[in-house]
């Protein structure tokens, strides 16, 4: 009876240690999700300009260099990059909302310059004076910001909260354009041209931000951090006419990383400075972004982009325009693009 007492008592030590050896292997808690970012919104957000594009299939433009992308790799989110080249208020309504759940933790959107026109507006304004009518096209758009945006932002940021309930929301806007000159071949924007653009830029913002603020969403405003970098400054955050056309009037690589990666995310949190680290873990992340867009590239392929258009001489329209002006276009062609 002693023996087996003994030897019972030693098997119960022996299981008590094994049992102490694997509990914190049986009960280690399981890892936090990682924090659910979806990107919504037109160019400005999916990266058109970059030059570089992840292959998803769609004519989206996005790009592992677009400051989604970076401060998803910066902080560890994973990200549903929505975002795409074109896209309206009824798009992002349309093909982008789908993504948000209830799980989303933060969202980022920059949306109504496609709905205002401003690829049409600026396609209008790079032409001579004589043969445009800049101010026309202006006062257009600028009577929709002022009149149908506001209401169709407040629609649509009521669908997102809808949808995402708890999520931290950023609405971005939009960087002026120009500084004044213009020292891109075959465009002719004057300077008041100039000026009246960048005062659209801040009208879209001004009507961007208070919907924002109804909707109890933060705004990230970039127009301070392009001081100094727009279209021909130096250096340049935003492209001026380009080749491929796409990329013209879009934050390039430094826009984004210098730009707006620290704008947005010191809107969700502290301000991120983009390092070679950062860059890196964003381009790997590029295939498996691409893949995850892929289910959503018959809906994406209804995005019309919107692109400006290269100032045209030689069309019918131009040359009556010339005419009545009294301007010899062949010459006035020869003389201004030496």
């Amino acid at each position: 009876m002693h023996r087996h007492a003994r030897t019972s008592s030693r098997l119960a030590l022996l299981g008590a240690a094994l049992v102490g050896l694997l509990s914190p292997l049986l009960v280690q808690p399981a890892q936090a999700a990682a924090p659910v970012y979806v990107a919504l919104g037109d160019s400005y957000s999916s990266g058109t300009g970059t030059r570089s594009y992840i292959a998803d299939g769609t004519s989206c433009q996005r790009s592992t260099s677009a400051y989604p992308s970076l401060i998803a790799a910066a902080r560890g989110y994973a990200l549903n990059f929505r975002a795409c080249s074109g896209a309206t208020i009824p798009d992002v309504t349309g093909t982008q909302l789908g993504a948000l759940t209830s799980a989303t933790t933060y969202v980022t959107i920059s949306v109504g310059g496609n709905d205002a026109g401003f690829a049409d507006v600026l396609t209008e304004c790079a032409l001579p004076w004589w043969a445009s009518d800049c101010n026309g096209a202006i006062d257009g758009a600028q009577a929709y910001v002022n009149g149908s945006l506001p209401g169709q932002l407040a629609t649509l940021y009521s669908s997102i909260r809808s949808r995402a309930p708890q999520a931290k929301v950023v609405v971005v806007g939009y960087p002026r354009i120009f500084q004044g000159e213009d020292c891109n071949a075959l465009t002719w924007f004057s300077p008041e041209e100039e000026a009246r653009l960048n005062q659209m830029a801040d009208l879209i913002n001004t009507r961007t931000q208070a919907a924002a603020s109804s909707a109890g969403f933060s705004f990230a405003n970039p127009t301070s951090a392009f001081i100094g970098h727009a279209v021909c400054d130096s250096p340049e955050w935003l492209n001026g006419l380009s080749n491929p056309i796409s990329e013209s009037y879009h934050p390039n690589v430094l826009g984004h990383s210098g730009g707006y990666t620290p704008v947005v995310s010191g809107a969700v949190g502290a301000a991120l400075a983009v390092t070679g680290d950062v860059v890196a873990a964003s381009e790997a992340s590029g295939a498996d972004q691409a893949a995850l867009q892929r289910q959503y590239a018959a809906a994406d392929r209804t995005i019309e982009p919107e692109v400006v258009e290269a100032p045209d001489l030689t069309t019918p329209e131009v040359r009556r325009a010339a005419r009545k002006a009294g301007i010899d276009i062949d010459r006035f062609v020869e003389r201004t693009t030496r």
